[in-house]
């Protein structure tokens, strides 16, 4: 009879400039993902089995994650009883010292919970900084950590404007690249909220007198399409930009076509942070033994 296995939500964060991703590569490749790390700081569980990642939310080479998410299941010799949350978030921690890749929390969740199809929604950040004439001016604290699109500044009242036309359920077609998995995953998602607030750099006071001003774009769904969220920054800052008007938004999503999708617009991928994956709060209750 084989030891029982137990079943985890861990949820992480990390500095993506260094990963091809959150997703596994082979491992000969000179740059690997997130979850490569993961598994590898993992095994030192001495699981009875090799311990694999079911990450929720993928995320590609240069995007942060200030909290995503992923389950795993550990088999212990027999005899054993299963790990509480806090060890396997100090034990992880431990051997992820060197990597910039965090583990929050963890808790005990059903055999039947999955991070990716049990998740509710998922929330991501895009933030910018006006006021940089050349990309050279980013403050060193925030390289790869915000975009400074050209101008001095962004029609924000035009770019809450076109926000409207996102909202709700459509066909993202044109919001979503070229990708394998265009054939299989449908293209209509339901935006939730999109949010374009003013914010503050890393220590920003100390250099007001700069000009500089950051903004941050909030974006909730259930789920997003390959990069529909730099897509949709992009265009709304080209917007902010005037180099496009508020209904061309609309008139992109009505066109249902990733090639309609204007040249050299979607934003890089350095500003964008995977904020949050929101659960069902009974889904994560079922031991109460989350890392304190």
């Amino acid at each position: 009879m084989n030891p029982p296995t137990s079943r985890y939500l861990a949820f992480f964060q990390y500095f993506g400039t260094k990963y091809s991703g959150v997703m596994e590569t082979l491992t000969d490749q000179p740059v690997l993902g997130v979850q490569n790390y993961l598994e590898r700081a993992a095994q030192n569980l001495r699981p009875v089995t090799p311990i694999k990642f079911y990450v929720s939310s993928r995320t590609d080479t240069g995007v942060h994650a200030l909290c995503n998410s992923a389950h795993l299941d550990v088999q212990r010799a027999a005899g054993k009883p299963p790990f509480p949350g806090s060890v396997i978030v100090s034990a992880l921690n431990y051997h992820l010292k060197p990597e910039p890749i965090r583990i929050l929390s963890a808790y005990r969740v059903s055999d039947n919970f999955h991070a990716r199809f049990s998740a509710l929604s998922r929330t991501y950040v895009y933030r910018l900084v006006t006021g940089c004439s050349h990309h050279s001016q980013i403050p060193v604290f925030e390289r790869d950590l915000c975009w400074a699109p050209k101008g001095d500044h962004l029609n924000v009242p035009a770019m809450q404007e076109a926000v409207g036309s996102l909202l709700g359920t459509h066909d993202f077609s044109t919001f979503r690249s070229v990708s394998s998995e265009m054939p299989f995953k449908s293209p209509v998602k339901t935006l939730a909220r999109v949010d374009i607030q003013p914010s503050f750099g890393f220590m920003s006071h100390h250099y007001e007198y700069r000009g500089l001003q950051f903004w941050e774009l909030e974006f909730k769904s259930r789920s997003f399409l390959y990069r529909q969220v730099r897509r949709m920054a992009g265009a709304l800052v080209a917007v902010g930009q005037g180099r496009l008007a508020p209904y061309r938004i609309k008139e992109l999503l009505e066109s249902r076509d990733p090639q309609a999708y204007p040249l050299n617009t979607m934003a890089p991928a350095a500003g964008l942070f995977l904020k949050s994956v929101e659960y069902d709060e009974a889904d994560v209750e079922t031991e109460g033994n989350a890392a304190k």
